[in-house]
Parts: structure tokens; C-alpha cells; sequence
């Protein structure tokens, strides 16, 4: 008897709502884990030829290929700024916009599992890091030294926007909407 190859599907994601009341340290740590779980919950459920769907062309914008972007982009600011790592970006070395445009032959099962491990990773390299700690600049303008807090406060925005393409990515896809 054969049976029926069932496609993969992102799993489901709990996502916590942030504390009202705490320090500054953990508003920031729990608005930033928010936001990584909405952006996993507008994948939940999806097939990895849902999370690869652009919504209009020409734009490469996909789900998989935000999640992909956002790997990296808790990377350079956690790793490669607040600790000071040298890495390279695991889709896009060259910053050519590869998290993005080289996602046909991707496995969304392992990118989602790529993400997971680079939020811990970014979480472990801050994890004792002062607030108030001003790190140097990588990239293109050495001179544009910032403290860990602005780190955070900018991938909490960064989230925010790419989460606003999610929501409206997702809604293409099946009609899905909601925060």
C-alpha cells in the first residue's frame, strides 16, 4: 500500500504578549520576541511553495525570503555589532540581495531552523551586554558608533515594517489576516 507524501508546513508558534510593566531591558527583549514570533506566525501552516510565493511582481518579496533576510539582519546587529563577531551572511555574503532574489531551490525547513538558531545565537551575545554599551560601526561608515539600546529599539522597527510585508504577504496567500 502506498502512501501519500503529505507536504511540509511551518509549524505553529506561541506567541507572548509583552509585559506592561518591567524593566527597561525586558520591554525591549519581549517587544523584539514578539515581533520574531509574528513573523513566524505569518509562515505557520504554510508549504515552503506558499513561503516562497511573491505577492506581485516585480518584487522578490516572499515570506521565506523575510525570514532568510531577517536571519541575517539578527546577525549583523547582534553578532557582528553588539559582539563584535566577524561572520559572514549565510544566504547573501556579498550583500547582493540574495536572502531575497535566491529563494527557488531553498529549504524552508531548514531556513525556518536557521532563524531559530540565529535569535539564540543573537540572544546569547547580548545577553550580558549594558544597554548603555557603545559599540563601533561595521560596514560602510565606521563612524556611526551606536549603543546596545539603539541596537534594539532598531531591530524592533526593523520587525515592525518587514512584519506589515508579512501581514499583507500572508493575506495574498490564503486571505489570512490579523497581527
Amino acid at each position: 500500500m502506498w502512501a501519500m507524501a503529505v507536504d511540509w508546513t511551518a509549524p505553529d508558534v506561541e506567541r507572548v504578549e509583552p509585559a506592561r510593566i518591567c524593566s527597561e531591558r525586558d520591554a525591549l527583549e519581549h517587544w523584539l520576541d514578539f515581533h520574531r514570533a509574528t513573523l513566524l506566525r505569518k509562515c505557520a501552516g504554510l508549504t515552503e511553495e506558499q513561503l516562497k510565493r511573491r505577492a506581485v511582481q516585480p518584487s522578490a518579496l516572499s515570506l521565506l525570503g523575510l525570514v532568510r533576510h531577517m536571519t541575517e539582519v539578527e546577525r549583523w546587529w547582534f553578532r557582528m555589532h553588539a559582539n563584535g563577531e566577524n561572520l559572514d551572511f549565510p544566504y547573501d555574503p556579498d550583500q547582493t540581495g540574495a536572502d531575497f532574489d535566491d529563494t527557488a531551490h531553498a529549504d524552508a525547513a531548514s531556513d525556518l531552523q536557521a532563524y531559530r538558531q540565529e535569535v539564540e545565537a543573537a540572544r546569547a551575545a547580548t545577553r550580558d551586554k549594558d544597554l548603555d554599551l557603545v559599540v563601533p560601526s561595521r560596514g560602510d561608515h565606521p563612524e556611526r558608533t551606536r549603543d546596545v539600546r539603539w541596537i534594539y529599539l532598531h531591530m524592533i522597527e526593523e520587525y515592525a515594517r518587514h512584519n506589515g510585508h508579512a501581514d499583507l504577504l500572508r493575506e495574498a496567500i490564503d486571505g489570512s489576516t490579523g497581527d
